[in-house]
């Protein structure tokens, strides 16, 4: 397994992190053919407040919608899922735009070739939001707290990559390569490079578009 043909890949669209690792992915993916499954995951329910509604009690949630709107789309093909988070992912996190918002997400779809109409019709699904809860239910799971988090075919789960810039080319397979070969090791369960003041630096510089269009407050819990 320290060679996997495939990989489900849990995000959520408003991560940075998350982002900045599927554009490794997608290289990954271009350069040995490895199959990449887009799952979901939601960090509105998994930092969801005391007493706060559930992300599928709401009319529209950010995030959670986004998502709605990716299954809709990965129900025609895969490939359109992919396409929605890129676009998504890239209007957000390199634009500054708000494609959590119906309106600029109906913007974004024609700019991809598809129906505004899309908005609409997830929302009005309920079974899209069964679909997203059931995603994020699954990797939790196994123990899933966040995003990147890559499950593999023997039921492996990784948190990560965590990183911006992310590398490309044969920097990007060797990295892969790193990366599963922590499927050896079941029992290995965390290593990180602790963050210097120029990295936090780094992170801001590359987070800045998504810190200008974010229209919330981030929570994030403690790992386990």
């Amino acid at each position: 397994m320290d060679h996997p043909t495939g990989v489900d890949f849990h995000f959520d669209i408003m991560c940075p992190y998350a982002y900045h690792t599927s554009l490794w992915m997608r290289e990954v993916r271009d350069l040995t053919g490895i199959d990449v499954r887009w799952r979901f995951f939601s960090l509105e329910e998994i930092n969801r407040g005391e007493g706060k509604k559930h992300p599928w009690e709401r009319a529209w949630s950010y995030g959670w919608s986004m998502m709605r709107i990716g299954a809709y789309l990965r129900r025609q093909d895969m490939s359109l899922l992919d396409r929605w988070y890129a676009g998504a992912g890239r209007a957000l996190h390199v634009e500054g735009r708000k494609p959590h918002r119906p309106e600029v997400a109906e913007v974004l779809l024609t700019e991809l070739g598809l129906d505004p109409g899309i908005v609409k019709a997830a929302i009005d699904d309920p079974s899209t939001g069964d679909e997203v809860l059931r995603e994020h239910q699954n990797v939790t799971s196994k123990g899933g707290f966040g995003v990147p988090t890559l499950v593999f075919d023997d039921g492996q789960a990784l948190f990560g990559p965590v990183l911006v810039n992310p590398p490309a080319g044969a920097e990007a397979v060797r990295l892969w390569e790193h990366v599963t070969g922590w499927l050896r090791f079941p029992h290995l369960y965390e290593m990180q490079r602790p963050k210097s003041p120029a990295d936090i630096d780094t992170i801001v510089a590359a987070f800045a578009p998504y810190l200008e269009a974010r229209d919330w407050l981030s929570v994030q819990r403690a790992t386990p």
